[in-house]
């Protein structure tokens, strides 16, 4: 079982919950979620994971590096599934939508501003707010 060999090599314990949580993470249609949307998906499932729990396994899989976790609209922790490729993600203001995109050009202009300051870039997240035009 893939999620069993996930959790042992981020240094965590096999247990039920967590085996859920990485499971509805992973086969969720939706790619960002908050610790509600988890715990709402896992009882439409038929699943006992409380709510508490949710949240406690969502922060041992962020330390862990399993998953990240990103506030897009003040506060609002979302999660997804951290599988080791960057992405910047564009947030419509009206919908809440979140649609990921990469672009070579802005990664590479990101390093020479750090440059041009006399810095190193680590990492960054880019979060786009945006909204649908509307017809002219």
């Amino acid at each position: 079982m893939v999620e069993n060999s996930e959790l042992r090599k981020a240094g965590l314990k096999v247990t039920l919950p967590r085996v859920k949580i990485l499971q509805m993470l992973d086969s969720a249609e939706q790619r960002h979620m908050s610790a509600e949307d988890v715990y709402k998906a896992l009882m439409e499932a038929g699943e006992d994971v409380g709510l508490a729990t949710v949240y406690r396994v969502l922060t041992q899989f962020e330390a862990a590096g399993l998953v990240a976790r990103h506030n897009f609209d003040g506060g609002h922790a979302v999660f997804e599934l951290a599988d080791g490729e960057h992405h910047d993600h564009m947030v419509d203001v009206e919908t809440r939508e979140v649609v990921e995109f990469t672009c070579p050009a802005i990664e590479k202009r990101q390093k020479e501003i750090a440059e041009e300051h006399g810095f190193e870039l680590i990492d960054h997240h880019l979060v786009l707010h945006v909204r649908k035009r509307k017809p002219v």
